[in-house]
């Protein structure tokens, strides 16, 4: 019987060991494409490459191995770190940060694909920003970004000011790939909003900047303070002409994810949409990792945008739907992936409806106070990354008569959505198990969904 405590159908090494941070996602020749950062030697956090998997569908995929590897004696000789992908002159070639030294600070560099199938990508020689710009004393320097605003190319490296203590984010103008020049700050922790939102951290890792569909953008940043990485928080706002660059201008944010297993997001923009990965670490220790043989995977595929009243929206990938298979009726037998959907709708003010997986967890929904708490009191996570882990995680949207839940499950892997608004990912050691219940306190009237993941596992 295949091991339930390991995700069948979301992106991760086959060969497994090590994965965090997705990187560089491309659709390319009819075919999503999927970086992430890999270990292929151990189940611990070293040694980067970046590991590839690709989708017709985004739903079934196919693991390729190794795609990029460090170069001995070149600038990412300790390290192929984090970044994009974009297609050019027909190419996909990643944009990504090489490290040659161990204080965080890397240089920007490409690499483009040997082939249409992206077999490999072959890194040049010598990065296209060799490091931060003179002048600025930096604690971080990684993680480029591109995106496109009124017909040009701009870069975005993440940033910590190592005086201040303060998260920023650096701005390039990118004539060409090889042609970056420095054009400031894009917004920094001394923005209102961005500080209320996204400090204290010493420095924003993963920035992502995307059109959030209304004419504003949505900036995500992930939250790194004195080597522990934290959780992810999001920014909505304008971009403004500042002289030769750009500023953007925050009016509101918030906690990307509300659970604790969730980090460094990235995103593809598409004609109609945004696609967003995010990396799922573990909730177990390093030593249980260890001894399992892997560590880390990415969530499924979500759409980020916002709601009309402009606040942000999260759905899963519509694209998921074809995982369903047979119908879960409550009370059935949890089988090892599934999909559970409740809609909810109170006749009495404060009503609760809980949603039980097995023994180990419990989902609890209040309509009215417009909560979501996921309580694994009975199945406790023994990590302490970043610090030891309370039994609840808790997201909250605005309150009403009615609530949709859509509940995501891959083995240990739990994705829970309310309302579109917020997501709790959180990993469950051991993987819920036995049968699943609804539970109505108060008066509330809940129209429950299930299905088993179907279809053929990931390669």
């Amino acid at each position: 019987m295949a091991d339930r405590d390991i995700p069948r159908r979301h992106v991760r090494p086959a060969a497994g060991q090590w994965c965090n941070d997705p990187n560089g996602p491309l659709f390319h020749d009819g075919r999503y494409h999927l970086f992430f950062q890999h270990n292929p030697g151990a189940a611990v956090w070293g040694d980067i490459h970046w590991g590839h998997a690709s989708s017709p569908d985004l739903v079934t995929w196919t693991d390729h191995g190794v795609a990029l590897a460090p170069t001995p004696g070149s600038r990412d000789e300790l390290g192929a770190w984090s970044g994009c992908a974009v297609v050019e002159d027909g190419v996909p070639t990643a944009v990504y940060t090489g490290m040659d030294r161990r204080d965080g600070i890397g240089s920007v560099m490409i690499a483009r694909a040997v082939d249409d199938a992206i077999g490999a990508l072959k890194a040049d020689p010598e990065p296209v920003v060799p490091g931060p710009p003179p002048g600025l004393d930096l604690h971080a320097f990684r993680d480029p970004y591109l995106f496109t605003h009124a017909g040009r190319r701009w870069g975005l490296v993440g940033a910590g000011h190592r005086g201040t203590g303060l998260g920023d984010i650096l701005l390039y103008r990118v004539d060409a790939l090889t042609e970056w020049t420095y054009a400031g700050s894009l917004v920094d922790a001394t923005d209102p909003v961005a500080g209320r939102v996204a400090a204290p951290a010493t420095a924003w890792e993963c920035p992502a900047l995307l059109p959030a569909g209304d004419g504003r953008w949505i900036l995500l940043v992930s939250l790194w303070t004195d080597d522990i990485t934290y959780s992810t928080a999001y920014l909505i706002g304008d971009l403004r002409e500042a002289g030769e660059g750009l500023r953007f201008v925050p009016g509101s944010g918030g906690m990307l994810d509300h659970g604790r297993d969730f980090y460094a997001p990235t995103a593809l923009v598409e004609r109609d949409r945004t696609l967003m990965w995010g990396w799922s670490w573990e909730s177990r220790t390093e030593r249980e990792s260890v001894a399992a043989g892997w560590a880390g995977c990415l969530t499924y595929p979500r759409e980020i945008g916002v709601h009309p009243d402009g606040t942000l929206r999260l759905a899963p990938a519509p694209e998921l739907t074809a995982l369903r298979g047979a119908e879960l009726p409550p009370g059935a037998e949890l089988p090892a992936a599934y999909e559970l959907a409740l809609d909810i709708t109170v006749a009495q003010p404060d009503s609760e409806v809980t949603l039980t997986l097995g023994t180990g967890v419990r989902l609890h929904v209040n309509p009215t106070r417009g909560t979501l708490v996921l309580d694994r009191t009975d199945a406790p996570a023994t990590a302490s990354h970043p610090f030891p882990r309370t039994a609840l995680a808790t997201a909250t949207v605005p309150g009403g008569i009615s609530a949709q839940l859509r509940v995501l499950v891959d083995g240990p892997l739990i994705e829970a959505f309310l309302d579109e608004r917020a997501v709790i990912t959180e990993k469950v050691y051991p993987a819920p198990e036995g049968t699943y219940e609804v539970l109505v306190r108060g008066s509330a009237t809940t129209r429950v969904s299930g299905w088993e993941a179907s279809g053929p596992n990931p390669a």
